[in-house]
Formats: C-alpha cells, sequence, structure tokens
C-alpha cells in the first residue's frame, strides 16, 4: 500500500503539473482540495478522474463517490485497492 501512495502522489504531481510540490510535501493525510492541504481545484478533481482510469482501469461515475475517494492519498488509495480488477 505504501508503494501506491508513493506513486500516486509521483502521478498527481505529474498529471497535475505541479512542479513546485515534492513527493515528500505531499502528506497522506492532507486534504488534497483544502488551502491548508494540497491545494486542488474543480479542474484537478476532472484530472484525477482521468489518472484513475488511466493508470488503475478505474471508471468514477458517481460524485459522491468520487468526492469521498478523492479527500487524501490515503482514500485515493483505499479506494483503489476496492475498485481496482
Amino acid at each position: 500500500m505504501e508503494s501506491l501512495k508513493e506513486d500516486l502522489k509521483k502521478q498527481i504531481i505529474e498529471q497535475l503539473n505541479l512542479e513546485d510540490l515534492q513527493v515528500s510535501d505531499i502528506d497522506d493525510d492532507s486534504l488534497l482540495f483544502s488551502a491548508d492541504g494540497v491545494g486542488l481545484d474543480s479542474i484537478d478533481a476532472l484530472e484525477l478522474i482521468v489518472l484513475m482510469e488511466k493508470f488503475y482501469g478505474i471508471q468514477v461515475t458517481n460524485p459522491e463517490e468520487g468526492k469521498d475517494a478523492f479527500l487524501t492519498i490515503n482514500t485515493m488509495a483505499d479506494y483503489i485497492e476496492k475498485n481496482r480488477n
């Protein structure tokens, strides 16, 4: 699970062009869509949906499910583990 979390951080930084962030800057429990956390916005949420499909073959079609899944790196990793084929 730890390697999945590290991969997620790298993929988020790369896919969202967050050049000012390093993997070590993202805490597993940091809120992704909070100014106190990573500070992502609604456009970034769309990119995360694409990331989930591209790298993990998971389609996030339910907005409420996505909202819960994209809270933190930990919730994303849990979501992937539960929904990966």
